[in-house]
């Protein structure tokens, strides 16, 4: 093995390995464990979210494929409609052209170009992080397996009237120009105005205050309603209103809705403009009246005076006109929540329009049901209640969008209004018994991306063809996602798996929290503080970096602080970690239900991680590689380190088992880490070394054998989180301890054996450990160097102590480097010495001749006196008033700055008391 770990050419050498040999294919054989990949936008990169998700499939992956499942993590990316459109509109503008200049099938063409050509990024990035998903069976929401299945669940929806076409109000981007989800929608606060209108009685008796923060939505304005029990309005309810600026007379009605304790009491309800007063309209059959174009424009459904402005200038004059009336009450400033497209920032109206549905409440209750009876459950189980929340609420589903890129809509329209649904349009014809002779125009709307999303556990498997792909490895075993989709996908999902499969389509949701920055700031290219995770597997300079965060910015000042920061943070840009050291951290900080604070320092520590593995691996095979398993015959004895480590290990494969079914992967990461660096490296390889240097030819092969056959253990432990190191050495280790195959993946993963834990070499160890930390522990405080044999007297030992002692005299002095231990008797009189305890055995280093106590006594003086200082100063910045308004990491940083003086500072005088005490 070369001397130190390099991890990208063995990463990229057992990539290709896996891929070429088909490794990652299910065999066949075994009960199936399927996992179908929530499919990454084919637009997108990989982000952090992606890089931790992927980590935790995989490693799910890879533990239940050595378990002997036949293991299937299906790939796929999601063609993401609106996104995939505008990055092609923005090209095609870029060249001084838009997708209506090439009409839809140029169009059409020059997306599915682009995807071919630039598409494949986040594939490639899959691929890089070593994720051991099946690419023979890759599947692509548009690709023609996944559109049939589209094409089927529509024209069996429509034909089971679970699908409609009817006019309601959705989300309108009216940059985009068509519907958009909740998902799509960020609602921002932002300071605005309330506004305070007159509304005249119809009859000229007075009037009633209403208030908007849209006037020009008054336009469309169809009745006021108040509080039923408001006592000040209950004697004009059923009355009308004269409508301001239009010759319109609209009613006053009573609605629960209202909060009398809100304003005026008084609410103008608006039903094609706001999502609460169209429920309110439905309820009181009041007409819907759409004021906006598309664009956002002013509809000739208004009055002529502000037909064709653009909604913010029609405001504007809806306000003068209103004052000029004498209507205008009062205005006052006011904070709100602002809806606004993701995709192009623009302020989304609430509009009335036509689109296709899918009634929801029948399929909304089987999916309820699924998680409430077990077949389906949450990890962690708190999430069964955002679920519940949003199926015991559903609204019917938009399911069309009007672009171009996309499933289109299977309909088409007679000349006078009929709709015709269809597999195609032959069968469309057929259905309604129209010959070729009558003209029909196809529907141009396409499928909202979640309804082909929602289809994705079954259609990437080949429904509605009963495929053996689809009998073997539906319903999927669990499904990883964030919290944030948990309606949009999770449960649509569930919704149509139970109605087309007759299963739910996974039995359990693992839900994961965000990736944030260190700070806990959420992640995003306007704060410049996103981390590529391939810039953490590889590295990347500073200048690199603020580069990569600041490029496209339009403001320089931004730019300015976004680089100010990158470089304070990191100066010496992000350090090569590799693929392995970045999985197990996001192992390490999966918590569950949490969010993730994530530090690329704490990526390049575990680096430090693969290093150990790596040196230990060099040193069992330097011991082994010669000389392995005994052969038959020759005599193998094993000492209490060897049954010590054997049994310890036993512990550790029961507790992984047990983290794996709770998907307790940080548990998982800690768990391994301690035993693999503390115990087998720390420890263990220690103790091997006076065996394998002993004359006792016995107990040299019984060590050998331990180390070798540990080593291998604890590469198939931890390959499912670190899959690179662990093949590279396992290649190595693996054949030298009796093993055969192709790839450590196929191995059987580590299954605890009661019968080989000793609980007595346990304990001796334990205690022998507790003795040489003592004697570390002295050396440390007393300055010692490690190479001083120290002689060490024993006082108030017990039998146990004693036998203790001389089994193991041997490991004691060589690992401790002192020489044999000598027993004081009851009365016998102690030399002057530093003491550490172990249970009641009191272990005594004679102090006499090891240290100058006057040069230790100068030595802590002065380290004592420079703490104090800086605390000093540490407490007096902190009681500064002004220094508190110092960024809240500042602040916390230097908190436990303090903390870590104070600490020290009482370790420094404990350790000058027992030198003066000897001195």
């Amino acid at each position: 093995m070369d001397k130190a770990f390099e991890p990208r050419a063995l990463e990229a050498k057992w990539r290709a390995y896996w891929e070429d040999k088909g490794l990652y294919a299910p065999r066949g054989e075994g009960t199936p464990h399927t996992i179908v990949i929530p499919p990454p936008n084919v637009t997108g990169t990989l982000h952090m979210g992606h890089a931790f998700q992927h980590s935790i499939m995989d490693a799910i992956t890879r533990y239940q494929r050595m378990r002997g499942r036949d293991a299937l993590w299906l790939p796929g990316t999601d063609h993401a409609g609106i996104a995939t459109q505008m990055v092609v509109e923005r090209r095609l503008e870029a060249e001084g052209q838009s997708r209506h200049d090439l009409g839809r099938e140029a169009f059409l063409e020059a997306v599915w170009e682009w995807k071919a050509n630039s598409g494949g990024t986040i594939t490639h990035q899959i691929r890089r992080m070593g994720n051991s998903v099946d690419w023979s069976r890759e599947r692509f929401t548009m690709d023609e397996t996944c559109s049939r299945a589209v094409t089927e669940a529509f024209v069996r929806l429509y034909e089971e009237d679970l699908i409609y076409r009817g006019t309601r109000l959705v989300n309108w981007d009216p940059v985009l120009q068509t519907a958009i989800s909740d998902l799509e929608v960020e609602s921002r606060e932002e300071k605005g105005h309330l506004w305070h209108f007159r509304y005249p009685l119809a009859d000229g008796s007075g009037h009633l205050t209403v208030a908007t923060t849209r006037p020009e939505t008054m336009l469309g304005d169809t009745a006021v309603a108040v509080h039923p029990e408001d006592a000040r309005f209950q004697h004009l309810i059923g009355r009308e209103l004269r409508l301001p600026l239009t010759d319109r007379i609209i009613p006053i009605i009573a609605d629960d809705y209202v909060d009398a304790e809100f304003g005026s009491g008084c609410v103008k309800i608006t039903p094609a403009h706001d999502f609460n007063d169209y429920a309110m309209g439905v309820r009181h059959g009041l007409p819907q009246i759409n004021i906006l174009t598309p664009d956002a424009r002013i509809s000739d459904q208004a009055p002529a005076a502000y037909v064709g402005l653009d909604r913010l200038a029609a405001r504007e004059r809806v306000v003068a006109d209103m004052e000029a009336l004498g209507l205008l009450e009062r205005v006052d400033d006011h904070t709100l929540m602002v809806p606004h497209g993701d995709r192009t920032d623009a302020v989304v109206e609430p509009y009335l329009t036509e689109q296709w549905f899918v009634r929801t409440q029948p399929l909304a209750e089987r999916a309820l049901a699924a998680v409430e009876d077990g077949r389906m459950r949450f990890v962690p189980g708190n999430w069964i209640n955002t679920y519940r929340h949003w199926l015991n609420n559903i609204e019917d589903w938009c399911i069309s969008r009007q672009i171009w890129w996309g499933h289109r809509v299977p309909a088409w329209y007679t000349e006078d209004g009929r709709v015709l649904v269809g597999r195609d349009e032959e069968e469309a014809r057929r259905k309604a018994g129209l010959d070729a002779s009558t003209p029909l125009r196809r529907d141009t709307d396409v499928f909202d991306t979640w309804f082909s999303s929602a289809l994705w556990p079954f259609s990437t498997l080949g429904w509605p063809e009963q495929t053996t792909d689809l009998q073997r490895h539906y319903p999927g075993d669990v499904l990883v996602t964030g919290f944030d989709i948990i309606f949009f996908w999770v449960a649509r999902m569930a919704m149509m798996g139970l109605h087309f499969m007759d299963d739910v389509p996974f039995r359990d949701v693992y839900i994961t929290g965000l990736v944030r920055d260190s700070d806990g700031a959420k992640m995003s290219k306007s704060k410049g503080n996103v981390i590529d995770p391939l810039d953490i597997v590889e590295g990347i300079s500073a200048d690199d970096l603020v580069a990569k965060r600041t490029g496209g910015l339009m403001q320089p000042q931004k730019a300015k602080a976004i680089e100010k920061a990158t470089r304070a943070a990191y100066p010496d840009g992000l350090h090569e970690t590799g693929v392995d050291a970045l999985r197990f951290t996001f192992c390490a900080l999966a918590s569950t239900g949490r969010d993730i604070r994530f530090d690329p320092k704490r990526a390049e520590g575990y680096r430090n991680f693969c290093n150990k593995i790596w040196n230990a691996a060099r040193f069992v095979l330097m011991h082994c590689e010669s000389e392995a398993l005994p052969e038959a015959g020759q005599a193998a004895t094993l000492s209490a380190a060897d049954h010590w480590i054997i049994s310890r290990l036993q512990r550790v494969e029961a507790e992984i088992e047990q983290h794996f079914q709770d998907y307790r992967f940080d548990l998982i990461a800690q768990t391994l880490y301690h035993f693999v660096w503390h115990e087998y490296c720390d420890w263990y390889v220690e103790l091997s070394k006076p065996a394998l240097s002993g004359r006792d030819v016995a107990a040299q092969r019984g060590t050998r054998t331990t180390l070798l056959r540990v080593l291998e253990t604890i590469l198939r432990l931890l390959h499912p989180i670190m899959p690179f190191i662990t093949e590279e050495i396992w290649q190595r280790i693996g054949p030298l301890a009796g093993k055969q195959g192709d790839s450590i993946m196929h191995q059987p993963y580590p299954r605890a054996q009661q019968d080989k834990i000793h609980a007595e070499a346990e304990a001796d160890i334990e205690w022998l450990q507790g003795f040489i930390v003592g004697i570390r522990n002295i050396r440390g405080e007393m300055n010692l160097a490690p190479s001083t044999v120290l002689p060490v007297y024993l006082r108030d030992a017990s039998q146990q102590d004693v036998e203790r002692v001389r089994r193991m005299q041997s490991l004691i002095t060589a690992l401790a480097r002192t020489e044999a231990p000598l027993f004081l008797e009851q009365n016998e009189e102690a030399p002057q010495a530093a003491t550490a305890l172990l249970g009641d055995l009191k272990i005594l280093v004679p102090m006499k001749g090891l240290i100058d106590t006057e040069a230790e006594l100068a030595r802590l003086d002065k380290r004592i006196g420079k703490c104090e200082r800086e605390l000093a100063g540490l407490e007096q910045r902190l009681a500064n008033p002004s220094f508190a308004k110092a960024p809240e990491h500042v602040v916390a940083g230097a908190r436990q700055r303090r903390d870590q003086l104070h600490d020290d500072l009482a370790a420094l005088r404990e350790q000058r008391q027992k030198v003066a005490e000897i001195a």
